[in-house]
C-alpha cells in the first residue's frame, strides 16, 4: 500500500438514482416515493467492498434516504463507519434562504440521528454548493453544532465550484471551531484540477486518480478527500428520458467499471472516516476572515 501512514478521507454521498443534480430538471421531487429505490442495494456492496478492504469511511446521507432506509443506516454505523448528513432532499444550497438551509439542515440531523441514534457532527452540501453566494452557510452549521463541513470544490465548473477558496482544510468563522475540508485537487501548469472522485474518477483514467492523491500526499503532504455515489456502481439503474445529452453523459458513463476502479483505488491507499480526518486536519486549518 503507498504512504500507510497517510490516512486519505473516504466518502459517499449517499442518494438514490432520481434524486442527482443532473436529473433535477426532469424528476420532480413529488414522485420520488413512487420510483424504484435502489439505494441500499448498492450501500449494501459499498459495505461488503469496505469490510473486504478492512477500511472505514463516512456516509453523507440525504435525510430523505435516512426516514426511509433506517435499518441500512444502522448497518452503516454498527459496521464502524461514520453516518453524516447530506442535506434533506439534494436542494443547492445557494438556492435557499439562511432560513430556509437552516431548517434543511435541522430536519436531515433529525431524521439521520432518529434512524440510527448517534449524533450528526459531519455535513456535505449537496453538489458542494456552499461557495462566495452562501457566507451565512457557516454559520448556520456552526450554530447548529457541527464539527465540520466538506461541502467546498475550490475550483470552476459549470454546476458548483468557489475557485478562490483554499484546496486544504480552513476555518470560515473567526468565532468558530468548525473547520471546512475541501474535496481534492491537484494542480498542473498553474492549474487547479478536480480530482476528488465522482464522475472525474469514472471518466478519466485511473492513472489520473493515482497521480493527483500521490501529489497531495507526498508534495503538498496532505491527505486526499475522495467521494462517489451509490448509484455510480449500479450500470443495472434506469435509464432517465428528457434529461440533456451532457447531463446523461455525466451520469452513465463507465458505470460497469466504477466498482473495479474502486477496489483498486481503495487498496493501493490508505483510508478512513472524514470525522477522523477532522480532528487532524483542524490543527492546520487556515483562519480566514469572516
Amino acid at each position: 500500500m503507498d504512504h500507510p501512514q497517510l490516512v486519505n478521507g473516504l466518502s459517499v454521498d449517499v442518494e438514490d438514482w432520481f434524486q442527482v443534480g443532473a436529473f433535477e430538471g426532469v424528476i420532480e421531487r413529488d414522485s420520488w416515493d413512487t420510483l424504484g429505490s435502489r439505494v441500499e442495494r448498492n450501500c449494501d456492496s459499498i459495505l461488503a467492498m469496505f469490510a473486504a478492504a478492512d477500511v472505514k469511511a463516512t456516509f453523507f446521507t440525504l435525510g430523505w434516504v435516512a426516514q426511509r432506509h433506517g435499518a441500512l443506516m444502522r448497518r452503516i454505523v454498527a459496521e464502524g463507519h461514520e453516518l453524516a448528513s447530506h442535506g434533506w432532499d439534494h436542494a443547492r444550497v445557494f438556492r435557499m434562504s439562511r432560513e430556509e438551509f437552516a431548517a434543511d439542515v435541522e430536519r436531515s440531523r433529525k431524521a439521520l440521528e432518529d434512524a440510527a441514534g448517534v449524533a450528526i457532527t459531519g455535513y456535505r452540501a449537496p453538489s458542494f454548493s456552499i461557495d462566495q453566494r452562501t457566507p451565512w452557510a457557516y454559520m448556520v452549521l456552526a450554530e447548529q453544532g457541527f464539527v465540520y463541513s466538506s461541502s467546498v470544490a475550490p475550483i470552476t465548473h459549470d454546476h458548483y465550484g468557489w475557485r478562490e477558496a483554499p484546496r486544504f482544510a480552513f476555518k470560515p468563522l473567526p468565532w468558530s471551531s468548525l473547520v471546512e475540508i475541501p474535496v481534492t485537487t491537484a494542480h498542473f501548469a498553474g492549474r487547479r484540477l478536480a480530482a476528488g472522485g465522482g464522475g472525474f474518477f469514472r471518466v478519466l483514467p485511473y492513472g489520473f486518480s493515482r497521480w493527483a492523491i500521490r501529489q497531495v500526499n507526498t508534495e503538498d503532504h496532505r491527505p486526499a478527500v475522495f467521494y462517489f455515489h451509490p448509484w455510480e456502481i449500479d450500470p443495472q439503474q434506469p435509464r432517465v428520458t428528457g434529461a440533456s445529452l451532457r447531463s446523461k453523459a455525466r451520469h452513465y458513463t463507465n458505470l460497469g467499471v466504477m466498482a473495479e476502479k474502486l477496489g483498486q483505488l481503495i487498496r493501493e491507499f490508505a483510508w478512513g472516516r472524514m470525522d477522523v480526518l477532522a480532528l487532524r486536519e483542524a490543527e492546520r486549518a487556515v483562519e480566514l476572515a469572516a
